[in-house]
């Protein structure tokens, strides 16, 4: 059994780690964040018009092939969007992610967990 002086000794080292382990950490600049973010945004707008592309690829092709030129095209263009904003959400998602794991490790854990539970 652990007494309540140790408990409280304990968790003053915790707190101390904590505070070491924040200013060991290493800080990042403003110049950093900007070029991440600039990375992000031209993320997210090659995904969107990948998957344009790639739907106008597909429904172009099936046209040509079945010779009925407007309906594929338009359906696939339409699904080749429709990819690319549910890839660009996941990413959006993911850095969303990232981040707040930076801010506050501990509650996002605790939601990461609640994520797989409901999975």
């Amino acid at each position: 059994m652990v007494s309540d002086a140790e408990r409280d000794r304990l968790a003053a080292l915790e707190k101390r780690i904590e505070v070491a382990k924040a200013a060991a950490a290493p800080r990042r600049s403003a110049q950093e964040d900007k070029h991440r973010q600039v990375q992000l945004a031209w993320r997210m707008v090659i995904e969107l018009v990948a998957g344009l592309l790639i739907g106008f690829s597909i429904g172009y092709g099936l046209d040509a092939l079945f010779g009925t030129m407007p309906v594929f095209l338009m359906l696939f263009t339409l699904l080749g969007f429709a990819a690319g904003v549910k890839t660009m959400l996941g990413s959006a998602k993911e850095m969303q992610d990232k981040v707040s794991q930076e801010i506050d490790p501990k509650a996002n854990a605790a939601r990461a967990a609640d994520d797989e539970e409901e999975d």
